[in-house]
């Protein structure tokens, strides 16, 4: 009887005993937290993202901070001014003219965009299946259009001999619409752009708060109903306040993508008439070629970003600070 509890109790500690790992396990355990294979397999990766993002701007930091025309940029013999380049741009009153454009058409894109793009997804969330179906493949379709393709379209509806826009015009009666050049005056060339970018623009942000407003329980849309609330209360008090962190960073990305606008407005107008479309990515751009002022027009780039990531800086501290005080 000794014998056979002795052996008896090794089998119930075998038993009980875990199995040793083996197979994908035992190969999981050699890549564990002190191993450097992940960090080697994502090396190339970030390596690149980093060359690709960090090398062009430091080279423009660089840039901006020299002498360096047509000249230096041929021969490399760039000489270091610090800031000068700076201090005459500030200096220069059309650059503040075009920085007051700049915020003019951002505000005006913006509010746009934010506005449409919410009204289209509460529609979008209030139609049948197959509506709903045909409303967000027409905005997937809109969104996918390249920006220089869309950009030419705009151009040919707006001809002064073949666009569509004047022949409807002319044909509703308003004959002074015949023949007429639409990106001749400064004010329907700006507006113009202003359509163009808000008609790219509005299917991702539709898209993206339509996502925003399917997560919103059904119930709280019922007590707020039987509470007596109308669409604009229940949109003020239940909605939004859930959608909040979703509509924020929409608008954030959206001022982004309206400030750094430059291939519609260069394609289409190249600035013009005179400086109605010029925005402070096409004034850099204009800055560098027109007298081979690399260094203006790499400052004016700084600038820019600079100008960008304040807005961005305010923007979020308002944000928090709402946030706060909410909590």
């Amino acid at each position: 009887m000794s014998t056979v509890r002795e052996r008896s109790v090794p089998r119930e500690a075998a038993r009980r005993r875990p199995p040793a790992p083996s197979g994908p396990a035992r190969r999981r355990g050699g890549a564990g937290r002190g191993s450097p294979w992940p960090y080697l397999l994502i090396a190339p990766a970030v390596l690149g993202m980093l060359y690709l993002l960090l090398y062009p701007l430091a080279r423009a930091v660089l840039i901006s901070v020299q002498d360096f025309r047509l000249r230096q940029l041929i021969l490399g013999d760039a000489e270091f001014v610090g800031l000068r380049n700076y201090r005459t741009l500030l200096g220069d009153p059309e650059f503040w003219e075009v920085v007051r454009r700049t915020f003019v058409f951002m505000a005006v894109c913006v509010v746009a965009i934010m506005v449409l793009s919410t009204l289209v997804a509460l529609m979008t969330e209030r139609l049948g299946r197959v509506a709903r179906t045909v409303v967000l493949s027409s905005l997937v379709l809109v969104w996918a259009v390249p920006v220089v393709a869309a950009t030419t379209v705009f151009q040919w509806l707006f001809h002064s001999e073949f666009g569509i826009v004047n022949e409807t015009l002319t044909g509703l009666g308003l004959d002074s619409y015949e023949g007429y050049t639409w990106f001749a005056h400064g004010g329907t060339a700006f507006a113009i752009v202003v359509v163009l970018i808000v008609w790219q623009s509005v299917p991702f942000a539709a898209i993206t708060l339509y996502s925003a407003l399917v997560t919103v329980p059904a119930e709280l849309y019922e007590s707020a109903r039987m509470d007596g609330a109308g669409g604009t209360r229940v949109f003020r008090s239940v909605t939004f306040p859930l959608i909040r962190p979703i509509f924020m960073l929409v608008l954030s990305l959206e001022v982004i993508w309206t400030f750094k606008a430059f291939v519609q407005i260069w394609v289409m107008t190249r600035g013009g008439p005179g400086e109605a479309t010029t925005i402070l990515p096409v004034y850099a751009v204009q800055t560098a070629l027109a007298g081979q002022r690399y260094d203006l027009g790499s400052a004016a780039s700084m600038l820019t970003v600079l100008l960008m990531s304040g807005v961005l800086v305010l923007y979020f501290r308002q944000l928090f600070r709402q946030e706060g005080e909410q909590l």
